[in-house]
């Protein structure tokens, strides 16, 4: 590695993977619990009616954004303080200008609208208000992260946490009405709107200019492809829910859409980690240095995995007991599709999209993107109609694996390092099987000794003999 490469402080980075990650659990921690107190203030209808409006959102996000925020990782940390600040103005304008479109066809006089988003229309403005919101408001998720301003970055996360969560629940505890929650979202995304301007002008500024054609038209070509790859990605991942939506009753989709939240725990660490080493990822990158780049990447991966998978072998050896403790009884039948995600999960600790990022994978990311999302929706069509609700998620269990196998391939011809180097998969798959005969093992025990203890006595347990076998095998491997 040079000297570029030598002066990422790997210390330094973990300290920010690790913080992000602990405020983005938190985030995510209130995702989980949220569901917990609308299931039991909002009927069966309304509570659809909440799960279906962020599928909606997720969709729109997907395709509104193009992934241009995610971009400013590439441009900000390279470029100087006037560049940085047209590129940050330049996307804010892309973002504001895509959210009024993708308002407009979600307007409810748009008659195109899919037969299941037609319940949202009853609810006129308030839908497209808020998804234009949060469309702009999205860029205060990465932009102080991009500056390195971490604690900055972690108070904002954490604050809108707490205010939607709270909100939102109040609203549903005293009201029980969706037009209400929906009226404490637009409250907390104008706020957002607020904080984000302020964020702007105090640490890059509101004067002109606020576009240059030629540098905007340099941006846009970087990332339309890496974009619309990863609006197709965004879109394989919920086209499963929307299989299961069209196939199933409304009961059994809130219990599929509930089980797909098991992805949340590989998003927290995945982001939180990449997020804190992009940026040095960039300047590396800047100076030549791919197999710096990639040793980066690799180490990354390698402490993603090393928390991820005792966390995914407690989910699946404990699904039922999670599943009936979060949720209540009645949505039972989340458990085995929620195994066969964590199946998925194993996968996409190998992160890629940063190294397509920098090594210019837009095109073919977007046409691999474009091929396994056909592939996913055929499978889980097939698989929701002869194997029942687990069956509508196998579609996006087989893209993960031919994506990141494809991928890697690719990457390994570009940069002409062979696939065995590319990662250190020894270091990844020590953990992993560490943590599976672990979790194994606290499932075997638990079935014999607490055969008929409750749910929460059974996870309690389980994960107290995960952490008290893996923790220190895995830290008296690592000191050897």
């Amino acid at each position: 590695m040079n000297t570029a490469s030598r002066a990422a402080n790997w210390h330094g980075l973990k300290r920010r993977a690790l913080s992000l990650g602990a405020v983005k659990a938190f985030d995510h921690a209130m995702h989980f619990l949220l569901p917990v107190v609308l299931t039991r203030c909002l009927d069966a209808a309304t509570f659809g009616e909440y799960r279906l409006l962020w599928l909606v959102v997720g969709t729109v996000m997907a395709l509104a954004t193009l992934n241009m925020p995610g971009g400013l990782y590439f441009f900000v940390p390279r470029s100087d303080a006037p560049t940085r600040r047209l590129y940050v103005h330049q996307t804010m304008l892309f973002l504001a200008l895509s959210g009024l479109l993708f308002s407009v066809v979600l307007s409810p006089w748009n008659a195109l609208l899919p037969p299941a988003v037609h319940h949202l229309a009853d609810y006129g403005w308030q839908v497209p208000a808020f998804m234009a919101l949060w469309v702009v408001t999205i860029m205060l998720d990465y932009l102080p992260t991009i500056d390195e301003r971490i604690r900055w970055q972690a108070y904002v996360t954490g604050g809108f946490t707490v205010a939607r969560t709270v909100l939102v629940a109040g609203a549903a505890w005293f009201s029980g009405d969706m037009g209400v929650i929906l009226w404490m979202l637009l409250a907390v995304a104008l706020f957002k709107l607020a904080l984000l301007l302020y964020y702007v002008r105090r640490h890059h500024g509101l004067g002109r200019p606020w576009f240059d054609r030629a540098l905007f038209g340099a941006q846009l070509r970087h990332m339309a492809p890496i974009g619309g790859s990863s609006a197709l990605y965004s879109l394989r991942s919920q086209a499963d829910q929307w299989v299961a939506a069209s196939v199933f009753a409304l009961s059994s989709f809130a219990a599929f859409s509930i089980a797909a939240i098991v992805g949340q725990v590989v998003h927290i660490l995945r982001q939180s980690v990449l997020e804190a080493f992009m940026p040095t990822m960039s300047r590396v990158h800047a100076s030549g240095d791919v197999r710096g780049v990639l040793a980066i990447n690799s180490h990354n991966n390698v402490l993603v995995g090393a928390l991820l998978y005792p966390v995914l072998g407690l989910v699946f050896a404990f699904a039922e007991e999670l599943v009936t403790i979060v949720y209540t009884n009645v949505y039972v039948e989340a458990a085995p599709v929620m195994r066969l995600y964590i199946v998925a999960m194993l996968a996409m600790v190998v992160e890629v999209g940063s190294l397509v990022l920098l090594l210019r994978l837009g095109s073919f990311t977007l046409r691999l993107a474009a091929f396994t999302l056909v592939l996913s929706v055929a499978v889980s069509w097939v698989g929701a109609h002869h194997l029942g609700l687990a069956g509508a998620a196998a579609g996006s269990v087989l893209a993960i694996y031919v994506d990141r196998v494809l991928l890697l391939r690719r990457i390994a011809r570009v940069t002409g390092i062979g696939l065995r180097e590319l990662q250190d998969w020894r270091a990844l798959l020590r953990p992993l099987a560490l943590a599976a005969a672990c979790s194994a093992l606290a499932w075997f025990l638990v079935e014999r000794v607490l055969a008929q203890a409750g749910p929460l006595t059974r996870v309690a347990a389980g994960a107290t003999i995960i952490a008290l076998l893996y923790a220190p095998l895995q830290f008296r491997r690592r000191k050897a």
